[in-house]
């Protein structure tokens, strides 16, 4: 091969530039979407006709659509080509925004929120895909660094322009502001992004629907036992049969068929198999404290959408900042042991977090979000080198799916179940709080309550309030323990990864 071949890339475009920004801006609104409307759920609640742990479903289905979605990625690329897998992705995302910002209640809206998921799920591999795949080898390493801070640019920009929206417009417009930009990057791709050779492949249809049926079994038992009163209601007992059922059903196919949905080599290699347990986890805390603060900081500390906004973006700068200070130096690390301090580092932010109280100021709130960011920026990385660095580059695509489909799916419940959690602690601490509101705390005489007339009613409701204010925060906090638990539990399983070498070529 000469040089001047082995130095042309293998997707060719008359104007990489533009290309480059189409598709990097798509995937930037995709990462947007995950974060740009956690500080509208208050507002969101209400309007929609939802209550505290239903609102949520407008964060789960999104994910848990881009999950069941993404294990197709690699067929349907190779059967419509990445031009075309890129232009549909685009299109079903921008007009799913646009039906969202016009949903009327809360089953419109998360109907539309799965078809924003199902046409966002794509937008993030593809994005990735055009960057290395129109780039030279010497250029990879830069151009994977500008694809990282891409990705990086959603979280930290989603909660404040969110907020700007909410407070300045109406949280419909945290949808709506997804129009023109998937406009542009549909012009763009159309006009710059190449087609790509396509082929036939077989793809695993019935390992899919099992376990696209098996989480979503699984996810509905999280979003509705609540309401339901989770085993005494006979549609959790059905979904848990389901779930049960697809799950047996799924892992029996997938060790057994030909051609499986995902190579069973993958399975065989031991540290992407712990790296999936860590995706899972850090989609799982991540995206939870996300669902989490916004109602936080509006509904106990007062503060507005924006407001709410710029407290959150501390943890995107967080991440940011490091992976540009320290990125180049992360590979020269063990990467079990930077992955170590990452999750100390997290689950160090949530312990913080649990000495939160109702009157603080915003100076623990910023640090604890620069230091979760920071912790973040310290997983990441490793957990990649750890997950990949041994896996043989035929088997990568199939990989990345599969460690996206994890980092989804532990989103997806870990939303759910802190939702929940925050929800039942709700009831059962204004419960214990109510029980030890004595005569002698009450500043009225509740004997002569109704003398009082609508002033007396007032004071009811106001001293209730306290104590909603103070059950709503003991539960917060008590999640935020689970979570650093969670995040300091998971160490030892770093004792089961061996040294990153890299697999031999195939």
């Amino acid at each position: 091969m000469s040089a001047s071949s082995a130095e042309q890339p293998p997707l060719v475009s008359r104007n990489r530039p533009l290309m480059l920004v189409g598709s990097m801006a798509a995937m930037v609104m995709y990462t947007l979407d995950t974060t740009i409307a956690n500080v509208a759920l208050p507002h969101m609640t209400a309007s929609l006709s939802a209550t505290q742990d239903t609102i949520t479903w407008v964060l789960t289905s999104y994910v848990l659509a881009s999950a069941v979605a993404l294990p197709l990625a690699g067929w349907l690329v190779d059967k419509f080509g990445i031009r075309n897998m890129m232009l549909m992705s685009v299109l079903l995302f921008t007009v799913a925004s646009m039906l969202c910002g016009v949903a009327q209640n809360l089953e419109q809206m998360v109907f539309f929120r799965i078809l924003q998921g199902l046409g966002g799920a794509f937008l993030s591999p593809l994005a990735q895909t055009v960057t290395l795949d129109s780039s030279t080898a010497a250029e990879r390493p830069r151009m994977m660094g500008l694809y990282t801070q891409g990705v990086m640019l959603g979280p930290i920009t989603g909660p404040i322009i969110g907020g700007f929206l909410t407070d300045n417009y109406n949280w419909r417009w945290v949808f709506y502001v997804n129009l023109p930009v998937g406009l542009i990057c549909f012009l763009l791709l159309w006009l710059y992004l190449p087609k790509t050779p396509t082929r036939q492949r077989r793809v695993d249809f019935t390992g899919w629907l099992l376990v696209a049926l098996t989480v979503s079994a699984l996810q509905l038992i999280l979003d509705r036992g609540l309401t339901l009163d989770w085993f005494a209601s006979a549609e959790i007992v059905t979904y848990a049969v389901v779930a049960l059922a697809g799950a047996w059903l799924a892992v029996f196919h997938l060790s057994g068929t030909a051609q499986p949905l995902f190579p069973t080599a993958l399975f065989h290699d031991r540290n992407f198999t712990v790296g999936l347990a860590f995706m899972f986890l850090i989609g799982l805390v991540m995206m939870s404290v996300m669902a989490l603060l916004p109602g936080l900081l509006q509904q106990i500390y007062g503060y507005t959408p924006l407001q709410s906004g710029m407290l959150l973006a501390p943890r995107g700068i967080g991440m940011l900042a490091s992976i540009t200070l320290f990125g180049r130096f992360m590979t020269k690390v063990d990467a079990r042991a930077l992955l170590a301090l990452g999750l100390l580092l997290m689950g160090g932010s949530m312990w913080l977090m649990t000495g939160w109280s109702l009157e603080m100021p915003r100076g623990p709130i910023i640090f604890a979000g620069l230091l979760q960011g920071l912790g973040l920026s310290f997983t990441f990385m490793p957990m990649n080198l750890i997950s990949f660095a041994t896996l043989p580059p035929h088997l990568r695509t199939d990989a990345s799916s599969l460690g996206n489909l994890m980092r989804n799916l532990g989103s997806s419940i870990g939303i759910s179940a802190a939702s929940v959690e925050l929800a039942r602690n709700i009831q059962v601490n204004h419960a214990e709080i109510g029980a030890h509101v004595t005569r002698t705390l009450v500043p009225f005489d509740l004997d002569r309550v109704t003398a009082y007339g609508g002033m007396g009613e007032t004071m009811l409701r106001v001293m209730d309030g306290m104590v909603n204010q103070q059950a709503a925060m003991i539960a917060y906090i008590n999640d935020f323990y689970a979570m650093a638990i969670a995040c300091v539990v998971a160490i030892p399983l770093l004792m089961l990864v061996r040294p990153a070498k890299p697999a031999p070529p195939r």
